[in-house]
């Protein structure tokens, strides 16, 4: 345990990284996925089919490609990005589309009276889907977009392939110094197990206040 104690600092400034991608992928992630969700469930055949293409084609391909292919095969062509802004926007590209699955799946459990009757007050189908079906989805969906908040935290650890130094990479440079893999992985899985601990706790809290009782 001393090597954790002597690298505390590194290993604190990469978990400081962590949390500040999984903010930031998350609140990208969450804006896209509810355009995506508007896409996939919109009366306009053409945004339907461009909503199922992107979460078919981001669900498909692993994220480690993703982020490779971005930050080292852009510059190809001229467009080039710190590491830490590549790996925000690549995630939250990426997570969106399973957030715009949970979100769709939400709006799915909405009955049919709820948009006949916005649509009978003379809302616009975006007006009742911002006003009166997604407040009501997301009430459904808080424990599936909390597992998901858990599965960003876990890829916010493949950062470290496009040289972001998040609380993964840290630990592996530490390691290389002094070759104690155990402790260092041990005590870094454990800060991962924490923040993901913290964030079901609080989505738990959550689904139990704002459940829809049926």
């Amino acid at each position: 345990m001393s090597v954790l104690l002597d690298y505390l600092p590194e290993l604190w400034q990469g978990l400081l990284v962590t949390l500040q991608l999984t903010v930031a992928s998350f609140a990208g992630a969450a804006v896209l996925g509810v355009l995506v969700t508007a896409m996939r469930v919109s009366p306009v055949p053409v945004l339907r089919a461009l909503g199922t293409a992107y979460v078919e084609t981001f669900q498909n391909l692993p994220l480690l490609v993703l982020l490779v292919l971005v930050f080292f095969g852009l510059p190809e062509i001229g467009i080039k990005g710190p590491p830490m802004a590549t790996a925000i926007v690549v995630i939250a590209v990426y997570q969106a589309a399973y957030m715009a699955e949970a979100l769709r799946s939400g709006v799915n459990s909405v009955s049919k009276g709820q948009a006949e009757a916005a649509r009978a007050l003379g809302l616009t189908f975006g007006q009742s889907l911002r006003l009166v079906i997604l407040p009501q989805a997301l009430r459904t969906v808080v424990q599936p977009l909390g597992n998901l908040t858990i599965q960003l935290i876990m890829s916010t650890a493949l950062a470290g392939a496009i040289s972001v130094v998040d609380l993964t990479e840290a630990a592996k440079r530490v390691n290389l110094q002094e070759a104690q893999p155990i402790a260092i992985f041990v005590g870094s899985g454990l800060a991962y197990a924490a923040i993901a601990a913290a964030v079901g706790f609080v989505t738990g809290r959550l689904e139990r206040r704002l459940v829809i009782v049926r």
